[in-house]
């Protein structure tokens, strides 16, 4: 079974969150905190919203 767009997308976005340091590290990153909304604005759309997409590109998910 092959995972959906929307989870490919979370786990990139979980992988770089560990990739950038440890949780806590520079809590103002701007580059995190917008990683960190971009996973939170997935987790709160359905399967088919054009969003997963959006960060798709953004975040050069195939």
């Amino acid at each position: 079974m092959r995972d959906s767009l929307k989870d490919r997308v979370r786990e990139k976005l979980r992988r770089q969150l560990a990739e950038d340091g440890p949780a806590g590290s520079e809590p103002e990153d701007p580059r995190l905190i917008a990683v960190v909304a971009d996973l939170d604005a997935l987790d709160s759309v359905a399967e088919d919203d054009p969003l997963i997409e959006q960060l798709a590109g953004r975040y050069l998910v195939f």
